[in-house]
């Protein structure tokens, strides 16, 4: 009977240690883990005039469900800035959004949009960027709100990807992947 409980409390011990490894390796990274990565991104100096980007939706499953591009105009005076985004979907639909920046102490990023609810938080460390928001996303005649997990990643002076995961009551609904390029 003890060898049976022993192999039943080995048994118990491996799955919660299993499920405690499973558990940390869906851990989402850290900004500050990419403090040393160069160049350093700063969004005052990178969307300072016209950014073009290209994106895909895809959905849980990883199937594309869109294609887009963005022209985007941005301006900053002092630490605020205004980003235009013109968006051109493959089913012929357009959506604009403007995001109004702050650019605070040590790096962190405040914004706004019509269609945000309540306050983006950003914090900028390296070559990276990470967004937390919450979007009024339409779906087939009703609003979702949705968490947006936004990350940028300054490749050099001109591309920048990002990506983003989109997920309701914790449930992943899909990504969004772009490429930005600065226009002369």
């Amino acid at each position: 009977m003890t060898a049976h409980l022993l192999s039943r409390r080995t048994l118990v011990f491996a799955g919660a240690a299993g499920t405690a490894l499973a558990v940390s390796g869906c851990a989402t990274p850290e900004v500050a883990e990419y403090a040393a990565e160069r160049p350093v991104l700063d969004l005052k100096t990178y969307f300072n005039g016209r950014v073009q980007g290209w994106g895909i939706f895809t959905d849980r499953s990883g199937k594309v469900v869109k294609r887009f591009d963005v022209i985007m105009d941005c301006k900053w005076q002092g630490d605020e800035g205004v980003l235009d985004e013109d968006f051109t979907y493959s089913d012929g639909t357009k959506q604009r959004r403007i995001w109004k920046l702050t650019k605070l102490a040590d790096g962190r990023y405040t914004g706004r949009a019509d269609d945000v609810i309540g306050q983006a938080q950003g914090v900028a460390r390296g070559n990276a960027l990470r967004w937390n928001y919450v979007l009024a996303l339409p779906v087939d005649g009703k609003v979702w709100h949705v968490d947006m997990d936004d990350w940028m990643y300054l490749m050099d002076d001109k591309v920048m990807l990002n990506r983003t995961t989109m997920s309701k009551f914790g449930v992943r609904l899909g990504e969004v992947t772009l490429s930005f390029t600065r226009l002369p």
